[in-house]
């Protein structure tokens, strides 16, 4: 069996198909990234009238790429065009997926309720533009035609074949226009959609969820009983996202045909970049999995990772910064960062620290 504690601070569609195939696969998953307005004045170039994201991932930049497959939810909109704005209906510039591309990320999953915030052009643009930066994407579709054909979303990266679902829980009402297509949550599809994924036999089956209460550290009853019954039919790994908080992680056993199988559910990530100033949104985690193949595959080995956001003013107090900090280098000073906040900015990051411990400890 894999390492079944968490590791406090590890650092740790063919993708690189496997000339050199591996009994090991890491993965890393970034929780919600988001696109607020004074994120969107932060990276504007003035007067230029361009937008310049990548200042704020540079410093989670190494960890991103140091993963097999780095992976988040893109909780906004592309449009394509201004105007561009934040709450409540997130449209960003096509710089941010330049920014995400750079940084590392290789698959973003785009089901929440946010995904119709543009329209029907904000669901096709968002689509076109990440797999113009040859980022995989799944959760949303052109049309049901394509949902048929792409979904589940099958990777196949150094000789593992992974399978990814997504789902949310609602589109705050707006109504999603045929032909395009939002995975919503129904148990009755995510059955069928899972016996699907197990036709196809991937070594490892993941599902990401929007789901839970906004800003609520403890996961839900309706999140966990939605979590059993997708593992008993199969699920391996199941990542949550929408609360903007970090809610704990917790280890199911089951048992298939008498062979034993622990099943990881990380009920919220957290934010990843944002906006929000509502206590406890300053950051969130990324999550590192390691899958070793076996006579089945199984995780190996699983961390977390707190991550800060700060946010503050560039050295000229011209405009506001945003930056993703990986805490842990930057309390240790091994992380140099440009500009870094001083002592009140560096003990509100120890504070989030100390929340993160403490949120994980309830598990």
């Amino acid at each position: 069996m894999g390492t079944k504690t968490f590791l406090f601070g590890a650092l740790g569609l063919v993708l690189s198909q496997a000339a050199w195939a591996q009994d090991q696969l890491t993965l890393l998953f970034a929780g919600d990234i988001m696109g607020h307005s004074d994120q969107i004045g932060a990276a504007a170039i003035v007067p230029d009238s361009l937008y310049d994201y990548e200042s704020c991932f540079s410093a989670v930049e190494p960890l991103l790429q140091s993963a097999d497959l780095a992976i988040g939810n893109l909780e906004l909109t592309l449009p394509g065009k201004p105007p561009y704005t934040g709450y409540p209906n997130f449209k960003s510039p096509d710089a941010l997926a330049d920014a995400l591309s750079k940084a590392g990320f290789d698959l973003l999953f785009t089901a929440n309720n946010h995904s119709a915030d543009a329209g029907s052009r904000g669901i096709v643009h968002t689509i076109e533009a990440l797999e113009q930066r040859f980022l995989f994407q799944t959760g949303t579709f052109r049309d049901t035609l394509e949902r048929d054909l792409m979904y589940p979303l099958m990777v196949y990266k150094n000789g593992f074949k992974l399978a990814f679902l997504n789902y949310t829980y609602s589109t705050n009402g707006v109504p999603v226009k045929p032909p395009h297509y939002v995975n919503m949550i129904d148990k009755e599809q995510i059955a069928q959609d899972i016996a699907r994924a197990k036709a196809m036999q991937p070594d490892f089956l993941i599902a990401m969820m929007h789901w839970g209460d906004e800003y609520q550290t403890r996961f839900n009853r309706e999140q966990e009983q939605l979590a059993t019954e997708m593992i008993d039919l199969g699920v391996d790994l199941i990542v949550g996202s929408h609360p903007h908080v970090v809610q704990p992680m917790r280890w199911y056993k089951r048992s298939d045909n008498g062979v034993a199988r622990d099943v990881l559910v990380a009920y919220s990530l957290g934010n990843f970049i944002s906006g929000q100033t509502i206590p406890n949104t300053d950051g969130g985690i990324l999550l590192k999995v390691v899958l070793q193949k076996q006579e089945k595959t199984i995780i190996e080995e699983s961390a977390y990772i707190p991550v800060w956001r700060y946010k503050g003013w560039s050295a000229d107090q011209a405009k506001k910064v945003f930056q993703v900090l990986p805490i842990e280098p930057v309390v240790s000073d091994s992380l140099s960062t440009k500009d870094f906040p001083g002592s009140a900015a560096r003990q509100a990051m120890e504070r989030y620290r100390k929340h993160v411990v403490q949120v994980m400890e309830k598990n």
